[in-house]
């Protein structure tokens, strides 16, 4: 269920949002990262992703966003979990007047890039990147990063 702007707005400025980021390889071991259109995070490279929704079940959510995402239906079975990760933000999806906080949950997904017709919907282009490219590349944004760094 997604919310009216006015609803949205006071949950974002109070309470953290749950989603989901996909670290999605190819065959070559490319990563892929689409340049975000909207805030938080705008203009950068990021991996895809997007909210849980009140009363989505995980399976469904991720079912969901793998199709808005990548436009490809996926299930939890055919991901590996990375793990939880907090990213916070300056701004929100509306405005720079208060910031966001996401829990997100990471899984990684193999994927045949020649199956891929990518949605330009969230991004306005994506790109394939090795991992020691991506955490070299300044508008690669940190929370993705994460991702990829070595404890």
């Amino acid at each position: 269920m997604f919310l009216r702007d006015s609803v949205f707005k006071k949950i974002i400025k109070y309470t953290p949002l749950i989603s989901i980021d996909l670290i999605i390889k190819n065959e070559k071991d490319a990563v892929l990262l689409g340049q975000r259109k909207n805030r938080p995070a705008q203009g950068f490279w990021f991996v895809p992703g997007g909210r849980i929704t009140k009363n989505e079940s995980l399976e469904e959510a991720f079912n969901r966003l793998t199709y808005e995402e990548i436009n490809v239906r996926k299930n939890l079975e055919d991901a590996s979990f990375l793990g939880i990760y907090e990213h916070f933000y300056e701004d929100n999806f509306f405005n720079k007047k208060f910031s966001t906080h996401y829990i997100v949950l990471a899984y990684f997904l193999q994927i045949d890039i020649m199956n891929l017709n990518l949605k330009k919907v969230q991004h306005h282009s994506f790109v394939w990147k090795q991992e020691e490219e991506l955490l070299n590349d300044e508008k690669v944004h940190k929370n993705t990063k994460a991702y990829f760094m070595k404890n």
